[in-house]
Parts: structure tokens; C-alpha cells; sequence
């Protein structure tokens, strides 16, 4: 039962928290998202309105972050904004960007005489002409200003590779340079690691996002959130510390940043469990969550699968029979574990009787009325 305990004691999000969901209905002016395990989000109104454009490229089983607005409104929703969690993960990224000291190619839309205005997803950013690189900066005699940002117009329409030099998202100001560039020292570190491989290092930094490793002099990589581990991980420094020695496995290489992941050191539970259930079996499972759509109901740590309120007489059936965290009998309707997909069906006292009943040939349900045991044992439902 460690799995259930582990499950119930997560860190409840708060206002403010970005959280990854599932897209689990679109109805008139309201998109619904699975905030498994913490209840349904909705986004609506005016939030819906200002993120119309990206909901409209949005399907059914698609998965958003979004940001916590309230953690549950009269309906019992959670609140949720889609365009308020781009813009701060845009920020985040960009801050990302800066401590990776990653380069990226940027156009510049306007010049002033401090410098030039970058456009970079949206966001302005200001590179200043002490931060161009010495092929670009104005060569002026006398440091006339009128001809400086003559030649700085030239600039204008074209894309610099450039880094982050500093970023501050309550301002909303990303300052950029084109001297920091990564080094031909940088690439040539980087160009000794290729995708596959297992690495040694020491953890250097943990952020809401994810881990950073030191894996060589100069030299970090990151571990994505979504990385760190195959369960469910709100809270990364709840799991790592700095200073901490850790082994990860390269899953990309891109210029000077180097993209890890801890959990393909581990057991994928999904692929270790592809020859442990099956379609038809009788299973225990303990509920987890419950709300309108049904119970969520997990087998053993890392995996997880809905009953539908549909296999209740009603939402108020479904609260009556099942409790959280009680172990129930349930039924495998569906695994897939490639798409990590399970779905369950309750087994009430009689329910479970006439299924067990099925499974046994004739012969033997004969032979059950002669007193011989009918092969469907407790043993077999306490999986």
C-alpha cells in the first residue's frame, strides 16, 4: 500500500501554480481539462475568449499547462487560464534560455539609438549596441547618434544570433547580446556527447521546472519536469537536492544545450505491466479521485485507469458505492499501455458473481452444483 500513500500525500496546487492537463471535453464557451489528481479544470469567459485561437487547434486527449486562477469556483471547478500560463512559460523559458546561456536566432523588427528591439515568440527584447558583436556595431567617427542609428537600421529585417543577458518578467524586459554567443570551446564540449548516453553529474540547480546537472567544466544540461520521474512530480525539490550526485540518460543534443532524463534510468511501470494485465481480468484496485466523470482508480504505483460514471446508475451511485482510498474488485475493459490507457469497470457483489460465472466453462459450473469448486476462488480476486 506505499503506492497509495505516496499518491494521497501530494502537495495540493495553490493560485498561481502551472499545471499540466489533459483535454477532456470542449462544450459551447468552455473547455474541461483532467488535472489528474487534483479534479477537473475549466477554462471559460473571458479566459477562454482571450486563448480562443489556441483552443480552437485543441482536441479531445490533447495536453495544455495552464495556470491556476482559483482552485474551486461555486461549480466545483478548478479555474483555469491557458493564455496567463503561455505567458508565464514564455518568461520561464526565457529564463531557461539565460542560465543555459543558449543561443538563438532572432529577427530585429525596429532600431533606436541604444540599440536594436528583438522579436522573439511574441515577447520584445532590447540588444543593446555595446552587446552587438564587433562585425555589427556602428563604426562612426565621432560617435555622431544620427549616423549611429543610420547604421543600426540596416540591422532592421535581419535575424541575430544572439543569448539572453538578463530577464526580469515583472518589468517584462529580456535583455539580449550578440558577444555571448557560445564559444567554439562550448561547442566543441558539447560535440563529445551524443543522444543515448549515460551520464554522471552533480545536480546545480532545482526550479518548478526541472533539474539542472553539471555533467562536465562548464557544462549543464536539463532535466525537464516531465523527465524527472514516471509518476506525477509537482514538486521537484521535494525529490533533489543540489550538491546531489545523479546519473541521466542524453535525450538531446541541440547547439550548446543538452536535454537529460533521469525516469529512462528507470522501469517504465506501463511497459512492466504490459504482461501483468489484460483485457477481461479481475483486478483490486484503490480509488484515488473521484468527480463527474468517474473514479480514479490506481492498481500499483505509476499506474492508474478511470471507471466511468457510466458503469453507475448515477453520479450519487457512484460517491455511495466507492470511497476514497478503499480497494475495490474492478474489471480491465481496456490496457494499452503504449498509450498508458486503462479503463475499468466497478464489480459490485453481484456483478462480480455473474462475471466469475462466465469465466468458468458449463462443464464445470456443472460440477459446482455436485459441491466441486468452481476454479473462481477469493484468491483470484485480490490480484
Amino acid at each position: 500500500m506505499d503506492f497509495l500513500f505516496k499518491t494521497v500525500t501530494l502537495s495540493v496546487p495553490k493560485a498561481g501554480d502551472l499545471l499540466e492537463g489533459l483535454i477532456i471535453a470542449r462544450k459551447g464557451a468552455a473547455l474541461f481539462v483532467s488535472l489528474d489528481p487534483f479534479g477537473t479544470g475549466i477554462v471559460y469567459g473571458r479566459e477562454y475568449y482571450q486563448a480562443r485561437d489556441l483552443i480552437k487547434s485543441l482536441k479531445t486527449g490533447d495536453v495544455v499547462t495552464a495556470k491556476v486562477l482559483n482552485l474551486e469556483n461555486e461549480d466545483g471547478y478548478v479555474e483555469l487560464s491557458l493564455e496567463q500560463a503561455d505567458k508565464e512559460m514564455l518568461w520561464r523559458e526565457a529564463e531557461e534560455l539565460r542560465k543555459l546561456k543558449e543561443s538563438v536566432e532572432i529577427p530585429v523588427v525596429e532600431a533606436n539609438k541604444g540599440g536594436l528591439v528583438l522579436a522573439w515568440k511574441g515577447l520584445s527584447g532590447f540588444l543593446p549596441a555595446s552587446q552587438l558583436r564587433a562585425s555589427h556595431y556602428p563604426r562612426v567617427e565621432g560617435g555622431d547618434k544620427d549616423k549611429i542609428l543610420e547604421e543600426l537600421k540596416k540591422l532592421v529585417g535581419t535575424t541575430l544570433t544572439v543569448t539572453v543577458l538578463s530577464v526580469d518578467s515583472k518589468e517584462e524586459k529580456i535583455i539580449f547580446s550578440e558577444k555571448n554567443v557560445e564559444t567554439a570551446e562550448l561547442k566543441e564540449l558539447v560535440s563529445q556527447y551524443h543522444v543515448g548516453d549515460v551520464v554522471q553529474g552533480e545536480i546545480s540547480g532545482v526550479v518548478d521546472f526541472g533539474v539542472f546537472i553539471k555533467i562536465g567544466e562548464g557544462l549543464e544540461g536539463l532535466a525537464h519536469i516531465s523527465e524527472l520521474d514516471w509518476g506525477l512530480v509537482t514538486d521537484p525539490t521535494a525529490l533533489f537536492k543540489e550538491g546531489e550526485q545523479i546519473k541521466a540518460k542524453i535525450i538531446g543534443v541541440s547547439g550548446g544545450k543538452i536535454s537529460l532524463s533521469i525516469k529512462a534510468l528507470k522501469p517504465d511501470p506501463w511497459q512492466l505491466a504490459a504482461e501483468k494485465y489484460h483485457k477481461g481480468d479481475i483486478v483490486q484496485g484503490v480509488v484515488v479521485r473521484l468527480d463527474k466523470y468517474g473514479a480514479l482508480v490506481s492498481l500499483e504505483e505509476g499506474i492508474a485507469g478511470l471507471s466511468h460514471v457510466s458503469e453507475f446508475a448515477s453520479e450519487r451511485d457512484l460517491r455511495d458505492k466507492l470511497e476514497l482510498g478503499k480497494s475495490y474488485p474492478f474489471q480491465v475493459l481496456n490496457f494499452d499501455p503504449s498509450q498508458r490507457q486503462l479503463t475499468l469497470s466497478f464489480l459490485g457483489e453481484q456483478k462480480t458473481e455473474r462475471v466469475a460465472k462466465d469465466a468458468v466453462p458449463d462443464d464445470a459450473q456443472q460440477d459446482a452444483g455436485s459441491g466441486r469448486n468452481s476454479g473462481f476462488g477469493k484468491e483470484e480476486l485480490s490480484v
